[in-house]
């Protein structure tokens, strides 16, 4: 397999996870979701949250990671205030509209997992996988510079975006910036309807990248350059718009 490598990081077996190994051949890469179940993941692509969910429940019950959680700021939007569950995936990563993670006691999801109604029993229908179509990203950075540009503040913000989660820099509709605060509001919106681009897996690394540790082999970190100044970020809040 380590002749295998994707257009994310040249020369590591599995460029978008960490967590992942690796064998063959034919070479092929897999998640640990639970006690002997490996779940194939394409390397050459960010993996769905649902699938890395499923490992992050699996590595904390074995005491290998932790996950930080975030506070709701804002009423028009729904923040992952739950924290991590063992979610139902379909078999293409994404999650089921219904999760009940293994109790009588269930709910209806969005296509990032987080939850969208209250909680019920078994008899709970969830009709339909609601797709988030906006995220929101709420970032503060690290004390430094704070006289850079709006516009180029922008565009640097996209072209990261780009390089480092392969998303389209023309999702990224508007970036807001106050210096004093050091916070830079980042939103990112699709068609509603438009299921061919999954923006929750881009949120979910960018939101280890800076709360925990990267999920990347590589383990660097989310940085804007901009004016040639650097900034790193030291604290994020997600918000998903169904």
């Amino acid at each position: 397999c380590g002749g295998v490598f994707s257009s994310f990081s040249l020369g590591s077996p599995c460029a978008t996870m960490k967590w992942a190994t690796c064998d063959g051949p034919p070479c092929s890469c897999y998640l640990l979701v639970g006690n002997g179940v490996k779940q194939l993941i394409d390397c050459k692509a960010l993996i769905p949250k649902c699938f890395l969910m499923k490992a992050e429940m699996y590595r904390a019950g074995k005491g290998l990671n932790i996950r930080s959680i975030g506070r709701k700021q804002h009423e028009t939007a729904i923040v992952d205030n739950d924290g991590i569950y063992d979610p139902e995936c379909e078999n293409d990563g994404k999650f089921k509209a219904k999760q009940c993670n293994g109790t009588d006691v269930c709910w209806c999801v969005n296509s990032a997992g987080v939850r969208r109604t209250d909680k019920g029993d078994q008899s709970l229908k969830c009709e339909k996988l609601v797709e988030t179509h906006w995220i929101r990203l709420q970032l503060t950075h690290k004390e430094g510079p704070t006289n850079v540009n709006k516009d180029n503040l922008k565009a640097a913000i996209a072209t990261e975006l780009n390089k480092r989660y392969k998303l389209d820099p023309s999702l990224v509709k508007d970036v807001q910036y106050d210096p004093d605060a050091r916070m830079i509001v980042v939103d990112v919106n699709k068609e509603k309807g438009d299921r061919t681009y999954d923006l929750t897996k881009m949120a979910y690394y960018m939101e280890k990248d800076v709360k925990v540790l990267p999920l990347f082999h590589d383990q660097k970190n989310f940085t804007a350059s901009v004016d040639g100044k650097t900034l790193m970020m030291e604290k994020i809040i997600v918000y998903y718009v169904d």
